[in-house]
C-alpha cells in the first residue's frame, strides 16, 4: 500500500451520548487504521513502511488515532471452544420497562458475568441481545435460568450459535 498525499481528508460526524464532533480522518489514517486492523501486533517501524512514510510521524498519528478513541485497544483473538466455552448462544431480552434505571440495572448484573462476550441494547420489540459463552449445554440453561429470574426480564429467547461463516473482519475504511 502506498501512500497518496492528495488525498483529500474526509470528515466523520461523531455521537456521543454528550457530544457531538467532527473527526477528520485522511487517507494515510484510513491506511494505518486498515493495516492495524489486519496485523495489530507489527512495529511502528513495520507500520510505517507498508503505508509509506517515517516512523517517528506514524507513530504520533497512530497515537492521535488512540486519543480520539478511534483506536480503542489491541488484542489477542482467542479460540473460546479450545479454552473449553464450546457453547455460544444468544439471547433475546425483554424487559417490563424501558425506564433508564431498568436498563442501568439489568445492564450494570450482566456485565458482571465473565460469559458474557457482548451486549446490545436494542430499538425495537426486544430489549437486549446478548452473546454467552457456555462450558456445556447444562451450564447455558443455568445462565439462562439465571436471566429469566431476574427482576423485570419478561422475555427471553434463546439461539445456539452452530457457526459463525464470517469472522471479525474489522471496520470498512
Amino acid at each position: 500500500m502506498r501512500r497518496n498525499p492528495s488525498s483529500p481528508a474526509v470528515n466523520w460526524v461523531v455521537s456521543g451520548p454528550d457530544t457531538e464532533r467532527v473527526l477528520e480522518l485522511d487517507e494515510t489514517d484510513r491506511m494505518i487504521l486498515s493495516e492495524l486492523q489486519r496485523d495489530g501486533r507489527m512495529t511502528n517501524v513495520e507500520l510505517a513502511r507498508r503505508i509509506g512514510m517515517s516512523a517517528p510521524p506514524c507513530l504520533r498519528r497512530v497515537r492521535r488515532l488512540e486519543e480520539l478513541g478511534v483506536i480503542r485497544g489491541f488484542h489477542a483473538e482467542l479460540d473460546a471452544a479450545q479454552l473449553g466455552w464450546p457453547v455460544s448462544f444468544f439471547v433475546l431480552v425483554g424487559l417490563d420497562s424501558q425506564k433508564s434505571q431498568v436498563l442501568e440495572e439489568f445492564e450494570q448484573t450482566v456485565i458482571g458475568w465473565p460469559e458474557l462476550q457482548a451486549c446490545h441494547m436494542l430499538n425495537g420489540a426486544e430489549d437486549f441481545l446478548l452473546h454467552v459463552l457456555a462450558r456445556d449445554a447444562a451450564h447455558q440453561q443455568r445462565l439462562i435460568h439465571e436471566l429469566t429470574e431476574m427482576t423485570h426480564v419478561v422475555r427471553l429467547r434463546s439461539f445456539q450459535d452452530i457457526r459463525t461463516l464470517s469472522p471479525h473482519k474489522g471496520v470498512p475504511l
